[in-house]
Parts: C-alpha cells; structure tokens; sequence
C-alpha cells in the first residue's frame, strides 16, 4: 500500500521502489526460488570481462578480481564482473572498493596503477568471516590508450600475500588493463554500429509503409473526383457511398501516418538505450520545475533494438504525462533488473487520481500497455488522490540467443 507523500519544499522519497515477479499461481514464490538457486545470466560483455579476470588471476597468482564499470551518468562504479569471490569474499571485496581501500573518488581515479596494503583496512574490522584474507590489491583504470579523459572504469585484483609481493604485478596488471578497456570500447562500438544498421533498416520498411500510405491517398483522390460526379448529378445515394470511402481512406491514411512517425522515425540517441535515457532526463530538468532523479544500476544495458525503442517511448510517455498533469514538484526513474525481468519505474510525488482507467488520455495507459505488451512486458500502474503516482514497466530478459536472432 502507498503512503500518503508530502508535496512541500522539504520532500524526501520514504522508500525506493519495490518489485514484485508476477506469478499467477502464487503470488511469486515461484519466481524467487527461481531466482535465488539459478545462476544469473551472463552478458556478452560481463562474460567476456570474467574471461579476462580468469587469465589475469592465473597470471600473476592472484585470489580475486573485480572489474567496475562507470554508470551512463558517470558518477558512480558498478560492479559488472568478478571472478574467484565466494558469497562472504563478494561482501569482503565491495568493502574494499566502497569504503577507504582504494581510491573509490572517480575524479580521483586518474591513469595510474596502484597497489595498497589493505590488512589494516576499517572494514576489515567489519569482515566477520574466516574467509577474509585479502591482503593486498592492484587497482588499475581501464582507459583508452591515447585518451587522458575518458575512463571506462576500474580492474581492481585482489592478493593474500603483502602489497610489496602483489606490485610485482602491476606491470602485468597494467598490460591486461589497456587490452580491456579497448576491448569494451570495442564492444561499446559495434553495438552501436549494429545498432544504426538496424535503425536504418527500420527506415527501410518506414519507406516501404510510405508507399502503400501513397496508395491509400490515391484510392481517396478518386473517391473524391467520383463524389464530385455524384454530387452534380444529383445522386444522393452513390454520393453518401463515397463520402463513406472517403473517411474510410482518411481514416487508415491517417493511422498509418501515426505508426509511422511513431515506430519507425525514432529520434531515439543511437549510441542506446542507457544514453536516451540520460539525454530524456536531461531535457525533462530542462524544461520542468520537477526535481528528477534518474538512478540507471545497470552498468551494461544491453537490448534488442525493438526493446529498446518500446521502453523509451514508454519511459518518454510516463514522464510527458508527468510534466502536464501530476502538479509534482518530485520525480524519479529507477532502471534495475531483479528475478530475471528488466524494471523501469517512474513515480511522481503528485496529486495522483481518483481512479485510474485503462484508456487513451491520462499517462497514455492504453499505448504504453500496447508498446509493452509487443516486447512481452507489462505496465503496472498505482495512483490515487493525494499519494502520488507509479508506472513500472517490466519485462523477462531476452532469450540467451537474441543477438543471433537479430542479425
């Protein structure tokens, strides 16, 4: 049950959003035991970077590794990948990471190789396990050869022997570094190469659908020459008849019109989903006075293009609708993925409704269920008089062989 919010000047979100796995059959337990004992599944770049903490870890003898990629608004590393760290090593290593251990400032990180003594650590006083025994850790960035800006994010390798024993490695560590960050860049770019390629093919059939719209224009011209004869003859009859073709023709003429601008010529960056996203919240702050947080903790947000394309106008959709009618003065979208579903969620602290039907008008309810539906996701919407409102969309992942079904 939502809580009633507070709309003045000193609003603060109670709780971040929940989600809950459908399940028709009960409730959802099905789907947390599903995913509480499967292994979650690995993407093209997160299995990839595990390959490479495999090698480095059996180069240089090390315990661990843990690679950190920056967020879509680059303030914040995530954890994308790690190899060699059981459930309480996990906890042991983001401690590190977090706290006082490693260089954890991103204006910070520079383009320097560092190792730290970290046995002495505060949050080794938090380790209540056996099993923490890190010791040592090489921290390397992984930027672009050539480039003193743009840092992708962090390899962090962890040792159990002495920091002076474990910088014996740093030059290794920095080698495997380079050659992984160009490997993500590299990655990074042939997606968006597929992705244009595909954009314009999407243009491709936008043409061919232009072609049967310039039909169906054709088909009214002739009514209207045929009603004109009609009408000067004085035939009521054939005359009602054409009238009816007429608006029949304007009527498909002008559907067409609208799937066409709104599928196929998508203004949507081409550089993904993740980047649209921040360049739609960018403008909403622009244009709005509605305090919006935007948290993306999906490092690597990899889609088919199609999803893509559905979630952002569903996104772009739910905050339009935001900015016209909630009278808000906070909003926030959360990007996330739990019990093997993407999840989008967009609230606003506003003066939400009295009922909420699934039609055409309001937050546009009725399209955003079509566009989620096409990706096999749903809508799930809360709003009442004075609690606000949310609109979460979410939706399976894709199958594991969706990349080459796209092709």
């Amino acid at each position: 049950m939502r809580t009633a919010i507070d709309t003045n000047a000193s609003f603060a979100w109670v709780r971040e959003p929940e989600f809950t796995p459908p399940d028709d059959k009960d409730g959802g337990i099905s789907a947390c035991l599903l995913h509480e004992f499967t292994s979650p599944r690995a993407g093209e770049l997160k299995a990839l970077l595990e390959t490479f903490l495999e090698s480095i870890i059996g180069t240089v003898s090390a315990t661990a590794g843990v690679v950190r990629l920056l967020s879509p608004d680059g303030r914040t590393l995530q954890i994308i990948g790690s190899v060699g760290l059981s459930t309480e090593l996990q906890e042991e290593a983001e401690n590190f990471v977090d706290l006082d251990c490693e260089i954890s400032d991103i204006d910070a990180l520079g383009h320097v190789v560092h190792a730290s003594d970290i046995s002495g650590c505060n949050s080794r006083q938090n380790c209540p396990y056996a099993s923490c025994r890190f010791q040592s850790l090489i921290a390397a960035p992984l930027d672009l050869p050539g480039s003193s800006e743009n840092i992708l994010g962090v390899l962090t390798i962890f040792f159990d022997v002495p920091r002076h024993t474990a910088s014996q490695a740093m030059n290794i560590i920095a080698a495997f570094a380079e050659t992984m960050a160009t490997t993500i860049q590299h990655t990074r770019d042939n997606r968006e190469t597929t992705r244009i390629e595909r954009l314009a093919a999407r243009q491709g059939i936008a043409n061919e659908i232009h072609d049967s719209l310039a039909q169906t224009m054709t088909y009214a011209r002739m009514r209207v020459s045929l009603l004109k004869e009609a009408i000067r003859s004085g035939n009521q009859e054939m005359a009602d008849k054409y009238v009816r073709d007429l608006d029949e023709a304007l009527e498909i003429g002008q559907k067409s019109t609208r799937e066409l601008i709104a599928d196929f010529r998508c203004e949507m960056n081409t550089e993904g989903l993740s980047v649209a996203l921040n360049d739609l919240t960018n403008e909403f702050r622009d244009h709005n006075d509605i305090e919006l947080e935007y948290h993306n903790r999906l490092a690597d947000l990899e889609l088919p293009l199609e999803y893509e394309i559905q979630v952002y106008h569903i996104v772009r959709e739910a905050l339009t609708n935001i900015a016209r009618h909630s009278g808000a003065t906070h909003a926030r979208l959360f990007v996330d993925s739990d019990f093997g579903y993407f999840v989008f969620t967009i609230e606003d602290n506003g003066s939400g409704a009295h009922t909420f039907a699934p039609v055409e008008g309001h937050y546009g309810v009725m399209i955003m269920r079509e566009r989620a539906h096409q990706i096999g996701g749903r809508i799930k919407v809360e709003s009442a008089a004075g609690l606000g409102t949310q609109v979460q969309l979410f939706f399976p992942e894709p199958p594991l062989d969706w990349r080459a079904s796209n092709e």
